[in-house]
Parts: structure tokens; C-alpha cells; sequence
């Protein structure tokens, strides 16, 4: 089939399009974000069926259309069925793949990493046995996933006067990208989070940190500290996102 294309996609959102049908967002590793019609899914005895559910991995083969391409075949990679029975989990892995729809873009020259790190973070999040492994994965994410997206956050030197901050008081500054010193705070009355410099460092770590390594702040987070990154993290992203987030309500309540 010469109009036809196979990729690896997890799915993102859908969009019903007709009585049987849907139109399905997903992130590919070749191609970045894709949206094909899965046409007659929403029928008993769809052969597509819960291969379209959202947070399901599947291989795909799509026919090339005009304005959309169809969904022909779907292979199930990974439905991380371990996170459909966990509230906290499906939250988490909702947040997880709504950044990755806010910043992935079509035909995307990151998509194999962006991708990768994508499937990696909801495998962890399912995984995971604790609330604080399923933060921890989700922290990872948020920083490598600002990397990716060339908004790496600066977390050695003030980003107002470059001295190098080691142990001593500082501030995270999300509309800035990063750290600032105390005496450089002092001029900035609003937006600025004390944070110390161990909690500084486990940013550090959990941005270099692969999903299956633990370090050593990270054998000791507690969910206070998850917390406080997560939401931090959180700000800094939303205010890079092209666009509003609909997941973060959710979160607040979990």
C-alpha cells in the first residue's frame, strides 16, 4: 500500500466524529503528533475497539488521506492496564500525555526521544507502588521533557547576577526559567519560591536520573518534597505551553 505508513503511537485524546467513529490525537515515534480516523470503533465488534481507549501504546498502520489519515490496523505495544486501577495513576499519566499534546508539534525532529520518553514515564507511573514513585517518574518527566522542548531550566548559577549558587538560600523563579540568590530576590516582589539547596539538587538529579535509577535524594523524598517540585514544575510549564492545560483541576484534588 504506497499511501500507507506504519509507526508506533500512544494515544493522546479523541474526538467523536460521526456515530461509529472517532478521531484519534496520538504521539508518534516517527512522526510526532498524528491524527488518524478510527472509523466504526465505537461498534461492539470493532476490531479496533480498546485499541483506540486513551493511554494504550499501540503499532499502527494508516492509510494517507487528503485531510486526515484513516487508522487501517492496530497492534497493542503497551496498555499499561496497571494504571487503569489506580486513580492517582490515571491522573498523573493524563497530565503526563496533555504537556506532551500541548508541545509536540506534526513531523517533529524529536519525535523517537520525545516519544521514548513518553512510553518510559507511563510505564514507571504503572509501575509504580507508591504515590511517591508515581511523582518521582512524573518529576522526571517534567524536567527531561523541558529539555527536549528547549526550556531547560537553569539550576546553577542566578539568573539575575550569574553567581554560582551552591549551599546557600535561593529562589525558584518560574516566569524566569530557573534560580535566583537571595540578594537578587530581594528586588523581585512576587512569583519567587524559597527553596533549599538540597531541594535544588534533587531537581538536579531527577533531570539527569533514568526512570529505573534511584540516587540518593531520591531514596529519601518524601511527598512533601514531590509535591513542592511537582507544582513548581508545574507553573513553569503551563506558562511555556502554547496552550491552557485542562488536567491540572483534576490534580489539585488528587
Amino acid at each position: 500500500m504506497q499511501n500507507s505508513f506504519v509507526t508506533d503511537a500512544i494515544n493522546l485524546k479523541s474526538y467523536n466524529l460521526s456515530e461509529a467513529d472517532k478521531i484519534m490525537v496520538m504521539y508518534s515515534k516517527e512522526k510526532g503528533l498524528i491524527r488518524g480516523v478510527a472509523k466504526g470503533v465505537k461498534k461492539p465488534k470493532s476490531k479496533l475497539g480498546a485499541r483506540m481507549d486513551l493511554l494504550v501504546a499501540n503499532t499502527l498502520m494508516l492509510h494517507k488521506g487528503k485531510n486526515l489519515d484513516t487508522i487501517c490496523q492496530a497492534e497493542v505495544v503497551n496498555t499499561f492496564y496497571k494504571t487503569r486501577q489506580d486513580i492517582d495513576k490515571i491522573c498523573y499519566s493524563t497530565y503526563v500525555t496533555e504537556v506532551v499534546h500541548n508541545f509536540g508539534i506534526e513531523e517533529d525532529p524529536c519525535s523517537s526521544i520525545i516519544y521514548d520518553l513518553l512510553y518510559q514515564t507511563l510505564d514507571a507511573i504503572a509501575k509504580s507502588q507508591t504515590k511517591i514513585e508515581i511523582m518521582i517518574a512524573v518529576i522526571k518527566f517534567q524536567l527531561k521533557m523541558m529539555i527536549e522542548s528547549g526550556f531547560s531550566i537553569e539550576l546553577d548559577k542566578c539568573l539575575c547576577c550569574h553567581h554560582d549558587l551552591k549551599e546557600e538560600t535561593m529562589y525558584f523563579v518560574p516566569n524566569m526559567g530557573g534560580i535566583i540568590c537571595q540578594n537578587c530576590a530581594n528586588n523581585i516582589s512576587y512569583g519567587k519560591k524559597q527553596i533549599p539547596h538540597k531541594l535544588r539538587d534533587f531537581f538536579k538529579q531527577m533531570a539527569i536520573n533514568s526512570f529505573d535509577e534511584k540516587g540518593e535524594y531520591e531514596t529519601k523524598a518524601n511527598e512533601k518534597v514531590c509535591t513542592v517540585t511537582f507544582e513548581a514544575l508545574k507553573e513553569y510549564i503551563a506558562l511555556k505551553s502554547p496552550k491552557k492545560f485542562k488536567s491540572t483541576n483534576i490534580l489539585q484534588e488528587v
